[in-house]
């Protein structure tokens, strides 16, 4: 039987720090790394001229993120195409990830990383970043801060990716935790190797399945 490319999502709230552990654990897989928010920014930088300035009656950036929700998966399906193992992250929740994914489980060898964060602290980076990178203003982080300080929950209402596949929970509130070799084990496929509870990534919050009652 020929073998499926392994395919590793990275998931998480805004503020989780999944790029930077994404990129982490490419590097030490040895994989590609495809992720949403560079995607964005560089469909951002490489767009005509807005949409007013043509005459046109559109509003701005009105499909900048369907356009990007849809590169994303095209290129994660082509790496898988071509036999590429990868590590794929986003921070969307289950209604984007799950539609995307399903028609790729029955060709790729799929595990996901889910990082979970003090809220506190993905504020304060949200903050950062939004203050130190120019190229974060097309993320609209700034409306993201606005909705904390409304008192909503966007950080603890993330609804985690619903799929039947390996899953395994990663703080990264202070570093990583389980550390980066044990990450990199699970995503590996290394059995028992990742020192940290895995769990079918349907299960969520106190680990009843979503859908059951506790």
């Amino acid at each position: 039987m020929d073998r499926r490319p392994h395919l590793l999502v990275v998931s998480g709230p805004p503020g989780a720090g999944k790029t930077t552990l994404a990129h982490a654990l490419a590097d030490a897989l040895g994989r590609p790394a495809v992720c949403r928010d560079e995607i964005k920014e560089r469909m951002a930088a490489a767009r005509p001229a807005p949409a007013e300035d043509l005459g046109l009656d559109l509003g701005p950036d009105q499909d900048l993120n369907q356009r990007t929700l849809t590169e994303f998966f095209r290129t994660v399906d082509g790496l898988l195409r071509a036999g590429t193992d990868l590590v794929a992250e986003a921070a969307f929740q289950d209604r984007l990830w799950r539609p995307g994914l399903l028609p790729l489980v029955g060709r790729a060898e799929l595990r996901i990383v889910r990082c979970t964060v003090d809220p506190g602290t993905a504020r304060e980076r949200i903050a950062r970043r939004a203050a130190e990178e120019p190229g974060r203003a097309v993320h609209a982080d700034g409306e993201l801060l606005r909705r904390i300080a409304r008192g909503e929950r966007p950080i603890e209402s993330w609804v985690p990716i619903a799929l039947d596949a390996p899953c395994l929970a990663v703080d990264t509130t202070r570093g990583w935790s389980p550390p980066l070799e044990r990450i990199t084990a699970f995503a590996a496929g290394a059995a028992g190797a990742a020192g940290a509870t895995e769990e079918p990534s349907g299960w969520v919050g106190n680990h009843v399945p979503r859908g059951r009652k506790s």
